[in-house]
């Protein structure tokens, strides 16, 4: 394949976390690269596998993982990110070498990896691949992860429940809570992972985020002082391509046939991603906040995340009745569709980092409910630096449930935050058609094809 000079380019390796939020935007970014030339070959583990029929012109190759279907119904992902830490070393190794031995016209320009994924230095340095990494946080989550070994220091971590509302001066706004850190039953290897997160960065040829300048500005002039390696903000991905197709679990499309009926927006988007799961007496307060704030919702409930249960059974005797059609239910929907249709008002969301950023792209406001690790930081940013959202903290509750939705969707402080995401709608459209991530792709493909 030839970029538009005619030029033959070469073949990308990719190799993404099995994970959704991980797996996407890589695919997404892979895309992107074949868009301008390039071949790609995924690597990936046998669990959580893409479906190869959606990527035609890709080439993918599974390696063992090592992992049973039993144990990945169990583990962590924290747990699981580093028992594949060591499974993948040795198939990643054997997949590589056969791969740069084999005879082929197409010469193999670089790899791609997950920061998260460590044991990928170690190999494509022994095979002399120069290795780019994609981290999949926002960079702002980045920095704090470089800071743990300051933080822990200075006595911020590990975390003490006196010191919740404590601010950090050095990765202003945070809080104490609002630290990147998951409880473990082993902190210390909860440590060494995000040590070797990145250390995997630090020692790249380059670090690719998902974000763009006129988003983290004061992030990124932070992390390009403080890193040794070159940094390339060149999102957000899911505008240069659609995300469906990497999609794990097939989306309800009843969503949008239903939006379609609704008043411009109208309608509270709530959804809580592929991972995050709430406990029994939460998701009750959630169904009886929405129920009482007279609004129209549509709302994903993913079998699973409600701990205890397999799909709507904590709902209460007569709910779905009691709400009619002012509300519906999915186990699944197509958000990149849902966020741009124009019936959505507001999106009630865990702030995983791909759900902030295409509604940040998409002009939609958000409900702020953080569940774990970067989701805390992503929050703090989108309501106290970004402004375009409200948080719901200190335990969910009905009554504060159906205050935050009135404050967003009714009234004057929810129509300046719908003002400013707008803003950041149109600054995320600039940046991509010759503005600052543009100029970062370019530069990208330059740094890649001289490596």
């Amino acid at each position: 394949m030839a970029d538009k000079g005619g030029r033959a380019r070469g073949r990308l390796l990719f190799f993404p976390l099995p994970l959704q939020g991980h797996i996407t935007p890589m695919l997404q970014l892979a895309d992107i690269f074949q868009s301008k030339g390039f071949s790609i070959t995924i690597i990936h583990t046998k669990y959580n596998s893409p479906n190869p029929s959606n990527y035609p012109n890709f080439t993918f190759i599974p390696i063992s993982d090592g992992l049973s279907e039993k144990e990945t119904s169990e583990l962590s992902v924290f747990a699981l990110a580093s028992i594949l830490n060591v499974n993948c070393l040795v198939p990643f190794k054997d997949c590589l070498s056969g791969l740069l031995s084999a005879e082929s016209e197409v010469h193999i320009t670089c790899l791609i990896s997950d920061t998260v994924l460590h044991f990928t230095r170690e190999v494509a340095d022994s095979f002399k691949l120069p290795r780019f990494v994609l981290r999949t946080s926002c960079i702002g989550v980045f920095r704090a992860f470089a800071a743990i070994p300051l933080l822990r220091e200075k006595g911020y971590l590990p975390i003490q429940a006196s010191r919740l509302e404590e601010p950090v001066p050095e990765l202003s706004p945070l809080r104490v809570k609002d630290l990147p850190v998951i409880n473990v039953p082993n902190e210390e290897m909860f440590y060494q992972l995000i040590a070797g997160l990145v250390e995997e960065a630090r020692t790249s040829s380059g670090v690719i985020f998902n974000s763009f300048e006129e988003l983290e500005q004061s992030a990124i002039a932070a992390v390009r002082q403080e890193f040794p390696a070159p940094i390339f903000p060149v999102g957000p991905f899911h505008q240069y391509s659609p995300a469906a197709s990497s999609i794990l679990v097939k989306p309800d499309e009843s969503s949008i046939s239903w939006l379609d009926k609704q008043a411009p927006k109208s309608v509270i988007y709530v959804s809580f991603g592929s991972i995050a799961a709430v406990k029994e007496n939460e998701f009750l307060e959630i169904a009886w906040g929405l129920a009482n704030c007279k609004h129209t919702f549509l709302w994903v409930i993913r079998p699973g995340s409600v701990h205890g249960s397999k799909w709507l059974e904590s709902l209460p005797s007569g709910f779905l009745d009691l709400l009619g059609v002012r509300g519906h239910i999915v186990k699944w929907a197509p958000q990149l569709e849902v966020l741009a249709h124009p019936a959505v008002g507001a999106f009630w969301t865990h702030n995983g980092w791909n759900s902030t950023l295409e509604s940040i792209c998409a002009g939609v406001p958000m409900i702020c409910m953080p569940c774990f690790t970067d989701q805390f930081v992503n929050a703090r940013y989108v309501t106290h630096v970004w402004k375009v959202g409200v948080q719901l903290e200190n335990g969910l509750e009905r009554k504060t449930i159906e205050e935050v939705i009135r404050r967003l969707m009714e009234g004057e402080e929810g129509e300046e935050i719908r003002n400013r995401v707008e803003d950041f709608k149109e600054k995320a459209k600039f940046s991509l058609g010759g503005g600052s991530s543009y100029e970062s792709l370019e530069s990208l493909i330059s740094c890649i094809s001289s490596s």
